[in-house]
């Protein structure tokens, strides 16, 4: 549990809470990171600091759900080391934990002779990253799903499935807080003086610091002197619901994506409740929490992202200029349902609902060569630890990735934990 620091100052005594580890985010990463730590030091004190009322606010509680397999990534990218193992731990913690988890599988479909060329390379990734993913033909899909269309051929992930994630992250809260960690919610990061983290719940101090941030995690980075050649970049991610029914589509449906950016496309996702929804988009935001309306709206990041999108567009970026274009369409209900209708045979396109509640993704942008950065990306040293990119299949790989993490913190310690307690103490 915490300790606390008593400091006079002004003749006011000033109460400064101290914990070993001190993550700020609560989202799948922070907890996952508290998870890992409680279990490998149960005699430390570790705190997760959240902004909001409660964890998963943001994007741990407005992804798909979607459990990936693993086969989109390069053989050599810390996505494809860690999907693959975090698609089984949280099947598994899913199952154990009695968790709602919709094992349905997801089928990748081709609309053209081009498109099998795509088909062919993700087949190729996932027999280089040990993923499970058949070949399949078109009366092959249609014993898994008759409403699925496919050009000749198709491929099927039987380990893709789709779960609760607010369900999943309030498990893994109470885990965590069963076992010591403290989480203090409506505290926001205000930044760091004389080693001091300043929250708008007063002062902490800490032996190390982990910033699992999301949205922010760029600046707070900056705070440390690190992340400097990067920058946030939010791109807007909406789903629509197919309300007619649960039954016309039985399994995911995915388009062969556009490997050159980090997006999936949009595809039919089949929930953990067999409801059935569309998406998403991935719209530029204009700020990070974008959601709709001015709500957290802020000139600074406005100008910020505003400047960044202008140069993207203007550049061409990664073919910035037709994505914003592309995406900005999607806002017409009549063009969003028309892209998934030519995944399957036959659909109601009548019967869609309204849109869902939104997601914002915290996309890393590098400023130097304007590239979206596909991997994830970590920083830190003997003080303090930066997760700037983990984005999707984040929520997927939150297990082993924060084993990774927690590896990264120990290694840079040094084995120097007693001379860094008695530094800040």
């Amino acid at each position: 549990m915490q300790k606390l620091i008593f400091s006079i100052r002004l003749k006011r005594v000033l109460i400064i809470k101290y914990y070993d580890y001190l993550i700020v985010g609560g989202g799948i990463i922070g907890m996952s990171i508290a998870r890992e730590l409680i279990t490998r030091f149960p005699d430390e004190s570790i705190c997760i600091l959240e902004k909001e009322s409660d964890v998963a606010h943001h994007s741990s509680g407005r992804n798909s759900g979607v459990l990936h397999a693993g086969f989109y990534y390069t053989a050599n990218s810390l996505k494809a080391r860690f999907t693959r193992e975090g698609n089984q731990e949280m099947t598994q913690y899913c199952d154990e934990n009695n968790l709602k988890i919709n094992k349905c599988g997801k089928i990748v479909v081709a609309t053209d002779e081009n498109e099998l060329q795509g088909l062919k390379e993700l087949k190729n990734r996932a027999e280089k990253n040990g993923v499970e993913l058949k070949w399949i033909n078109e009366s092959e899909v249609r014993l898994i799903d008759p409403n699925v269309k496919t050009y000749k051929k198709a491929l099927y992930s039987p380990t893709t499935s789709s779960v609760n994630p607010v369900e999943v992250c309030q498990v893994v809260k109470a885990e965590v807080v069963k076992n010591g960690v403290d989480i203090i919610c409506n505290t926001q990061y205000k930044g760091i003086s004389n080693g001091e983290i300043l929250t708008s719940s007063g002062k902490f101090t800490c032996q190390y610091f982990v910033n699992a941030a999301g949205l922010y995690a760029d600046k707070i980075a900056k705070d440390f002197k690190f992340g400097d050649k990067y920058t946030i970049i939010p791109f807007k991610g909406i789903y629509l619901k197919y309300a007619k029914n649960k039954s016309d589509v039985v399994t995911n449906i995915y388009p062969v994506p556009n490997l050159a950016n980090p997006f999936l496309g949009v595809h039919f996702t089949k929930t953990v409740d067999e409801s059935i929804k569309i998406g998403p988009t991935a719209i530029p935001a204009l700020w990070r929490e974008n959601y709709g309306g001015l709500r957290s709206f802020k000139f600074n990041e406005f100008f910020s992202i505003l400047f960044y999108e202008a140069k993207l567009f203007l550049n061409n970026s990664f073919n910035f200029r037709s994505l914003a274009i592309e995406e900005m369409k999607k806002y017409r209900k009549s063009y969003f349902t028309n892209l998934s209708l030519k995944m399957v045979r036959k659909l109601d396109k009548d019967g869609f609902g309204q849109f869902m509640k939104p997601g914002i993704r915290a996309q890393l942008l590098n400023k130097k060569t304007l590239e979206l950065v596909q991997d994830f990306v970590v920083e830190g040293d003997n003080r303090s630890f930066h997760i700037l990119n983990a984005v999707s299949p984040g929520f997927t790989c939150a297990f082993p990735f924060s084993r990774y993490v927690v590896d990264e913190i120990v290694d840079k310690q040094g084995g120097k934990l007693e001379e860094i307690r008695e530094d800040i103490s």
